[in-house]
């Protein structure tokens, strides 16, 4: 009876050292080409990566320049067709340069996937387009206690006048003088635009590259002038008379 378990055992040792036996024989055999292969592999993998380097090497100007023009938003199809090659290749490359500047990447339905570089300029540009914070006057601090449900007191007029000098009103004049004090150049910036138009410098930021902007602008501007905004220049121009007729 205590054979046949033994047998069986001996059997089943047999079946596993019969294919470990052929595989130490043909590593044995084989171990000098596997080896080359492996090599041959890695040195492969290396002539890519060397590859890629050399390449991303003369596509960083391109880059560098749209990241200015563009304000730090960048798609894989901008980058494709100022550099003439494959979106996938333009993706690969903005992932690589995502993890190594710590971009913000944006995916949208509308514009797909954005990259958003933050440069010490661009960075200046937000906080100069920004409304800046104002500052109240303090109010003076009364020793007796009032009761939480009695009233406040009322304003007293050199209050009130101090509250109506926080925020004047610019006249018409006063616009039109500086108006022409500012387009010694022709043009105004972002700022200087807001405050010809009464708003804030973020809304002038959104509205200015929509296509409505001119007409938008001509509704809120004192002498109903059309501004129009230039890419190149980050500059506000005001349109021609004729310009405005034609639209």
């Amino acid at each position: 009876m205590s054979e046949k378990p033994i047998e069986g055992d001996g059997k089943a040792f047999l079946l596993l050292l019969l294919p470990l036996s052929f595989l130490i024989i043909f590593l044995v055999a084989t171990w000098r080409i596997l080896l080359a292969l492996i090599v041959l592999v890695i040195a492969f993998k290396l002539w890519q990566e060397y590859q890629w380097q050399q390449w991303t090497v003369r596509v960083n100007p391109i880059f560098h320049q749209l990241v200015r023009e563009n304000q730090g938003r960048l798609t894989p199809m901008d980058l494709a067709i100022r550099g003439n090659f494959p979106g996938t290749t333009a993706k690969r490359y903005l992932d690589s340069k995502a993890s190594e500047f710590g971009a913000s990447i944006l995916n949208s339905e509308d514009e797909g996937q954005s990259y958003y570089f933050i440069t010490a300029s661009i960075l200046g540009n937000i906080l100069d387009s920004s409304d800046p914070v104002k500052e109240f006057p303090a109010q003076p601090v009364t020793k007796a206690a009032r009761s939480l449900l009695a009233p406040p007191p009322p304003a007293t007029p050199q209050e009130e006048e101090l509250e109506t000098e926080l925020l004047p009103q610019p006249t018409h004049n006063e616009v039109t003088r500086s108006l022409e004090k500012q387009l010694v150049f022709g043009s105004l910036i972002q700022s200087e635009l807001a405050k010809r138009l009464n708003v804030y410098s973020s809304t002038v930021y959104k509205r200015r590259n929509d296509p409505e902007f001119p007409e938008w602008s001509r509704s809120r501007d004192p002498d109903g002038i059309a501004w129009s905004y230039s890419e190149k220049t980050k500059e506000f121009f005001p349109l021609e008379e004729e310009e405005q007729g034609k639209t």
